[in-house]
């Protein structure tokens, strides 16, 4: 992630009322809460962001919003990305990153 410019800040973040985040970095002035999924290439059925489903969303967002919280609601910019890795069989790890790959839930209360 620091080879794409981003700035990790904090790694697996959970927070007291259940929200989770695996990853909350800063890329540029957008503070970015991502999911990350990984897969060998042998279960190449589906992408590891096929996995990420609306429950698991919530839970991200819910942990995003303490996140949020806890620096006082700020006025700030933010995404949710899922990070897709794909272990190939020779050891080499194959990234995607899918910025924006979901929203805050429709009548999301908070």
């Amino acid at each position: 992630m620091r080879r794409l410019g981003w700035k990790v800040l904090y790694r697996n973040f959970r927070a007291p009322d259940g929200g989770e985040v695996d990853l909350i970095c800063r890329h540029g002035q957008t503070l970015v809460f991502a999911e990350v999924k990984t897969r060998s290439r042998a279960s190449e059925l589906s992408r590891p962001a096929d996995n990420v489903t609306p429950e698991k969303e919530r839970l991200i967002a819910r942990g995003a919003l303490a996140w949020l919280r806890m620096l006082g609601n700020p006025d700030i910019e933010f995404r949710f990305d899922i990070i897709e890795v794909i272990l190939g069989d020779d050891g080499v790890a194959e990234i995607t990153v899918n910025e924006a790959a979901f929203s805050l839930p429709k009548n999301w209360r908070y």
